[in-house]
């Protein structure tokens, strides 16, 4: 992107940049990372959770769908039962019953077929790797099955070092507290040194709370209009379409710009 007075955007990035800028009121928009959410992002395993919530939840007389396993995608899973349970049950849970519950579902989870990468993604992270960027993890999971994956999965791309899970916050998503824990663990960043790549309502809520850029990537059932709603900047289909876009991008800027990931992002206003 343009460095210093360019007036008019000329490319979607360019617009959303400065349209980010005049929203927070910051000078410049200079990422160092990239933090991907997890289910629904990096792994395909949304349909698995979908599944593990409602057969989970059933058994203790709880009513939860597929559409509510998306709605809440993000949230902390004891978070999302004691919010359940206030809903449907008009009381309280203590974390201790919430966290029971949740290891119910967690069994659930781990009876699924293994959860396979999410298409497009690593060839996505490989672009962003290339330029620079440190790519890190913010999940509202604490399934250790998929966590433990991670850096196994993406050799080279994800480091433990650059995870943020449900162990490292009091309050989780739609909170901004996993992305400002996500800023600090990727070397204490501010909100326009990063980028979040999001799919889920809640996400995309916490990391507008945490004024970080927000890239929606809509994986599920879910209607675009809703993470437009929630705030988020860009609203792509898949995540090839964020790797042609940041490609385009990169391609438009390279002429004014002395590196990768300045040409594809920096940005300061007039």
């Amino acid at each position: 992107m343009n460095n210093g007075n360019s007036a008019t955007p000329t490319t979607p990035w360019e617009a959303s940049v400065a349209q980010y800028l005049k929203k927070h009121g910051f000078e410049a928009f200079q990422p160092k990372a990239v933090l991907f959410d997890m289910d629904g992002v990096i792994y395909d395993s949304m349909p698995n959770h979908a599944t593990s919530w409602q057969k989970a939840m059933d058994s203790f007389g709880l009513h939860m769908t597929a559409a509510d396993a998306y709605r809440y995608e993000g949230m902390r899973g004891v978070e999302t039962i004691k919010l359940l349970a206030a809903q449907q049950w008009q009381r309280q849970l203590s974390d201790e019953e919430a966290q029971r519950m949740y290891s119910v579902k967690t069994r659930y989870f781990g009876q699924c077929p293994p959860a396979q990468k999410m298409e497009g993604v690593e060839a996505l992270m490989k672009l962003i790797s290339s330029m620079g960027l440190t790519i890190g993890v913010v999940t509202g999971s604490g399934q250790h099955t998929l966590l433990d994956k991670l850096e196994n999965d993406f050799k080279g791309l994800i480091s433990q070092r650059y995870m943020v899970s449900s162990f490292d916050v009091t309050h989780g998503k739609p909170a901004p507290d996993p992305y400002l824990k996500g800023l600090h663990k990727c070397g204490e960043l501010k909100p326009w040194q990063a980028i979040v790549v999001e799919n889920a309502p809640l996400g995309v809520r916490a990391a507008q709370a945490a004024k970080i850029f927000t890239i929606a990537v809509n994986t599920g059932p879910l209607p675009n209009q809703l993470l437009a709603d929630e705030g988020a900047d860009m609203v792509f289909g898949c995540m090839e379409e964020v790797r042609q876009s940041l490609l385009a991008q990169k391609s438009s800027s390279a002429s004014s710009s002395s590196s990768d990931a300045s040409a594809l992002v920096s940005e300061t206003l007039p």
